[in-house]
């Protein structure tokens, strides 16, 4: 899903223009990152926590040539699920658990192809770029 399609969705149940909505989404998005920066931490009831966290500085391998390549110390933005989410999640588990009992409890029905991910349905890639404000842009 993309934020258009966000858009798109909240639109149609809210009953306000896309545009309308659109500029609603980003204003949101855009205090979520300001206050990430700000304060290194958003928690939003019900969905999860936003936090900053330091990664400290490391040694790697370019995997093409094998040498040791030091990687500075950053900063990195962690997000935990919170209670709710991870509970409509778990109830795809359940859902998919019970999906696949029946297909086996009857004969006739077609098996899955043994392919990971195979049950799901196909999604395009993501669309978009960065506009020169620094936002992710979908038109």
């Amino acid at each position: 899903m993309t934020k258009k399609d966000i858009v798109r969705t909240i639109s149609e149940e809210v009953g306000l223009t896309q545009q309308h909505t659109k500029e609603i989404v980003q204003k949101t998005f855009d205090a979520i990152i300001d206050s990430l920066v700000r304060e290194g931490r958003i928690e939003l009831r019900n969905f999860g926590v936003f936090e900053v966290k330091p990664r400290a500085a490391r040694k790697a391998r370019n995997p093409r040539t094998g040498e040791q390549v030091d990687v500075p110390r950053k900063h990195v933005v962690t997000f935990k699920p919170g209670k709710y989410m991870e509970a409509k999640v778990r109830d795809l588990d359940e859902a998919e658990e019970h999906r696949i009992a029946d297909a086996k409890s009857k004969p006739e029905s077609k098996q899955p192809s043994g392919k990971p991910n195979d049950h799901l349905p196909k999604t395009e890639a993501p669309s978009g770029r960065w506009d020169t404000s620094g936002r992710w842009n979908t038109d």
